[in-house]
């Protein structure tokens, strides 16, 4: 088919943002994203019922696949399935195992306040920085036991892990996340250039800095408000129901037989053996160093294939302990299959629906945007590039796709104003990682609700208030980044602007302060 007219206007846009919006409305995701998709389809194929449903399902255009069976076909999209599904089998036998109730209890005992299993949880997110998928999962497994003690809601855990996985993979060198954003960059410039980039990438470092301040001042506003007040005062940790949630719940109790090393061991191993994988397939065997190994991974494949390594050791483990036996470890596959459904049909529509936008040419609508904004005053740059990154990455639902659209035309902006360079792609970087952060359709987002088995809507909706709080500064401090040659300033003008907003925000009616009495444990009651 020939390229559609409406390719490359405005009219790109509506997809996603059709998808969003009715998420937001309905408070219903599957079917939200359809008609996202569908609307691509109309509008690429126009009143060709043939190629609205060719479209829809697949479409071989070029180099270019488009519909629900290219997106499951993809090897990229394939891979990153794997990977979920192993996790989710990993984590089943995990909670089998009663390893993941007994570090629990564990912490329980030494985690004595909700303020300290809120801290716990935003540390064990920064620690496992290598990937933010398997960020998301993890820590959400790990923490459950945790914070449901102190009654903190299950939209505030999503936050929390959700904040600590793109956030901190894009300032951490060892990451896929540096990797990606290595390859948009002039051959040898890859990872330097991330280096250089970390003390600009605001918006990255102002969440970790919101994050330890809503927690410490103990309060939340705007959507928070209702999630964590019900569950504080009332004990429900969900205010909106989620069947998806609650079986995965029920399927978390396990035996108690376990103890703390059932569920340390296998999270070693996993990392570990994810680590490896990457590097495997970036060639540090062959001769490679570590860093350029972590450039040239596939993070899709080194995951899907670290993790199925991580299983086998595991299944062996447990089954040598005799832990839990072979034959349940088997039984764990199908409801490892089963927990990650529903994220794998969000991903896949998700998956489709960035397809769509493809297909319309939303990306050489932005880049006509950029291109014609390159000649404003030199010192807005880096924060019109921000706010660009922010609005893409949101309607697209994808930050590598951003990096790969903004960061060569930051790259190509830079030439004519290198002393800009580093707080240009920078703002790229911070404003991709917005969108990943917080569009209802980013794959991140997915699996942070995921790894809190909290219903999807509600933490997207609970999210975005605090996630554009920190966009809007971020926004301001690369004003001033274009202005001044050092990092310093902007930063510390955002991080007291930050805090300034948010103590106004505490002072103010509708705004919720955690009481004293929430410094409990449920165990106990």
């Amino acid at each position: 088919m020939d390229t559609p007219a409406l390719y490359a206007t405005a009219w790109a846009v509506l997809p996603p943002l059709i998808a969003i919006v009715l998420a937001l409305i309905t408070k219903e995701v599957y079917s939200s994203l359809f008609l996202g998709v569908l609307t691509g389809a109309i509008l690429y194929a126009g009143a060709d019922f043939d190629g609205i449903l060719n479209h829809l399902l697949y479409e071989e255009v070029g180099d270019n696949k488009f519909g629900i069976i290219s997106a499951l076909s993809d090897t990229w999209n394939v891979g990153i399935l794997i990977f979920l599904v192993i996790l989710g089998i990993i984590v089943a036998l995990m909670n089998l195992s009663g390893g993941s109730k007994a570090f629990g209890m564990w912490a329980l005992k030494r985690v004595k306040s909700r303020v300290a299993a809120e801290i716990a949880t935003v540390i064990l997110g920064i620690v496992i920085f290598v990937d933010d998928y398997f960020n998301c999962l993890t820590v959400g497994s790990v923490m459950k036991p945790v914070t449901d003690n102190f009654r903190v809601s299950r939209a505030k855990l999503a936050y929390i892990i959700d904040a600590t996985a793109a956030p901190v993979c894009i300032i951490a060198p060892v990451s896929s996340w540096a990797a990606a954003v290595s390859s948009f960059a002039g051959e040898g410039e890859g990872i330097s250039l991330f280096i250089r980039c970390i003390p600009y990438n605001f918006y990255a470092l102002f969440t970790l800095v919101m994050m330890f301040a809503i927690i410490l001042m103990r309060f939340d506003y705007a959507g928070m408000v209702n999630f964590e007040r019900n569950a504080i005062e009332n004990g429900d940790l969900f205010t909106v129901q989620d069947a998806n949630a609650q079986m995965a719940d029920a399927a978390d109790e396990g035996s108690d037989k376990g103890n703390v090393l059932d569920l340390v061991f296998p999270v070693i191993v996993l990392v570990v053996s994810c680590v490896v994988g990457m590097i495997y397939t970036g060639g540090f065997f062959d001769g490679a160093g570590f860093v350029t190994a972590f450039s040239d991974s596939d993070a899709s494949i080194g995951l899907s294939m670290g993790a199925l390594v991580a299983l086998v050791i595991i299944i062996a483990y447990y089954t040598i302990r005799r832990t839990i036996s072979f034959n349940q470890c088997m039984s764990c596959v199908p409801e490892g299959m089963k927990a990650m459904a529903s994220p794998i049909l969000v991903l896949t529509l998700a998956w489709t629906l960035k397809s769509m936008t493809d297909s319309l040419g939303l990306a050489d609508f932005v880049s006509g945007l950029v291109e014609g904004m390159s000649g404003a005053a030199v010192g807005i740059i880096p924060a019109a590039l921000f706010v660009i990154a922010c609005v893409l990455a949101f309607a697209s639902g994808t930050s590598w796709g951003t990096f790969g659209i903004l960061i060569p035309l930051g790259l190509a902006i830079t030439k004519s104003h290198p002393e800009l360079a580093t707080p240009i792609i920078a703002a790229c970087m911070a404003g991709a990682v917005y969108g990943d952060h917080c569009s209802p359709i980013s794959d991140t987002t997915i699996m942070a609700s995921a790894g809190a088995n909290c219903n999807h809507v509600s933490h997207v909706s609970t999210q975005l208030p605090y996630a554009t709080t920190v966009a809007v500064v971020s926004a301001i401090s690369y004003v001033i980044a274009g202005y001044v040659s050092s990092p310093v300033i902007p930063l510390v003008v955002g991080v007291v602007l930050l805090l300034g907003t948010l103590f106004f925000l505490r002072g103010r009616e509708g705004s919720y302060r955690v009481p004293d009495s929430a410094n409990f444990n449920r165990e106990a009651e």
